[in-house]
């Protein structure tokens, strides 16, 4: 039962860190966050919000969604990954609702269905991730 737990959650830290690293990396790397700014952004949000605020938010998620992404693949800073891709998701959320009220909701509640089970899932669970291995050094050196 350990090892199903085990594996359950490094599973769920893998599909959501390999979602959102590949979805910023495409932004960051592929697209280039300005294109993703001027093509995505600026034209669905121009009346809507002030530019400062959609151009700080393209860059914001992007980074958010590509650097936490490859946390979540490595198991490092867990919790704090999970919050700030939970405050990407809001953000998104919003966006998405604040120009259309009646939207395709799937790509964000696949990304909250993994998100948040992680926050509730005790630490010591997550036994494939640096953050465990970190944490057991600890207490071997703590122990010495």
């Amino acid at each position: 039962m350990n090892l199903n737990r085990n594996i359950g959650i490094l599973t769920l830290r893998l599909l959501l860190g390999f979602i959102f690293f590949f979805q910023g990396y495409g932004k960051v790397f592929k697209f280039g966050v300005n294109n993703v700014y001027n093509n995505f952004f600026k034209a669905t949000y121009e009346d809507l919000l002030p530019e400062f605020l959609t151009y700080g938010t393209a860059y914001y998620t992007s980074y958010v969604e590509l650097v936490a992404g490859f946390m979540l693949i490595i198991g490092l800073k867990k919790d704090w990954a999970l919050y700030a891709l939970a405050s990407a998701l809001v953000i998104v959320t919003f966006g998405h609702s604040l120009a259309e009220p009646i939207w395709d909701t799937s790509h964000v509640l696949v990304r909250a269905v993994f998100l948040v089970p992680l926050l509730f899932l005790p630490k010591e669970w997550d036994k494939y991730s640096l953050d465990y291995l970190f944490s057991k050094r600890k207490v071997t050196v703590l122990h010495r």
